[in-house]
């Protein structure tokens, strides 16, 4: 079995809410309006409180209070809202996905502190959308989730490997090595089933093989190094030496240097319990 071929019935396991849908083709339709989107996204009350929620958070940090979708939508820009949208549905869409090999929360929490290592490092990298970098680090690691649920023997045998080596070989190796394809292969095809934006696309495609992207070589560098910032910040160190190693590519691709780490991890760890409660609460 291929990685496409592993994700070609997604729908019948998870798929994107109607809001989603609705917001996706409006930012992509030049005739649309702010006003068409916060429109689209009111006929969903539940999902109007959340945004509402996510928009006057300090993940934002405004200085007045947002409080229609219309203006959330003015004031955070609708390709923004696009990207917070994709990251509140498939969190929750996701959420509960059965697995019996990782818990769901260890899951989560490593997908956030990414997202927000992301959306730090687009920041201070710049000519980068944090929003959309936030969204990537998010879904970097679905396609692991897709394995575990369809694949639980092969992934169970993949985790072990990891386990088992002495050289501490790291996930997408392993499952190379079991399946023939790793997370991140799998991860991209579902991206490309859901006809999400290239650049996420390519992020969560490539994350553990960044000479590889065409077109967003510098994004896919940064969640790549986000990826291991996260790592860091759940063993809760400082040291480099603790976890995987960042390819040196990741630093030219995106004119960061290592002085960007040690700030991201304490940033991170002081946003992640609000940004957990925002995303994930009331499942």
């Amino acid at each position: 079995m291929s990685a496409s071929e592993l994700v070609k019935d997604i729908g019948g396991l998870v798929s994107l809410p109607d809001v989603y849908l609705r917001i996706n083709r409006l930012v992509d339709d030049p005739d649309s309006s702010s006003a068409d989107i916060a429109k689209a996204i009111s006929q969903d009350p539940s999902f109007t409180v959340r945004l509402l929620r996510v928009a006057n958070s300090a993940l934002y940090g405004f200085s007045s209070t947002i409080d229609t979708v219309a203006k959330a939508a003015t004031i955070i820009g609708t390709t923004q809202i696009r990207s917070l949208a994709l990251s509140m549905s498939v969190a929750r869409s996701f959420a509960g996905l059965p697995n019996d090999l990782v818990s769901m929360d260890n899951f989560w929490r490593h997908s956030l502190l990414c997202a927000l290592a992301a959306r730090h490092l687009a920041k201070e990298a710049r000519r980068c959308d944090p929003d959309a970098l936030f969204t990537a680090g998010l879904l970097h690691d679905i396609g692991e989730l897709v394995i575990f649920n369809r694949l639980p023997a092969q992934a169970k045998e993949a985790l072990e490997l990891v386990l088992d080596s002495q050289d501490e070989i790291p996930v997408y190796a392993a499952e190379r090595q079991v399946l023939g394809f790793d997370h991140a292969e799998v991860g991209g095809e579902m991206a490309r089933a859901w006809k999400l934006p290239p650049l996420l696309e390519e992020c969560i495609a490539h994350h553990h093989a960044i000479s590889d992207p065409k077109r967003y070589p510098r994004e896919t560098s940064l969640i790549h190094i986000a990826n291991v910032i996260a790592l860091m910040a759940e063993i809760d160190t400082l040291d480099p030496a603790d976890v995987a190693p960042i390819d040196p590519l990741a630093w030219e691709n995106t004119g960061l240097s290592k002085e960007s780490v040690e700030p991201a991890i304490r940033a991170i760890r002081a946003e992640v319990v609000e940004v957990e409660k925002l995303f994930l609460g009331d499942q």
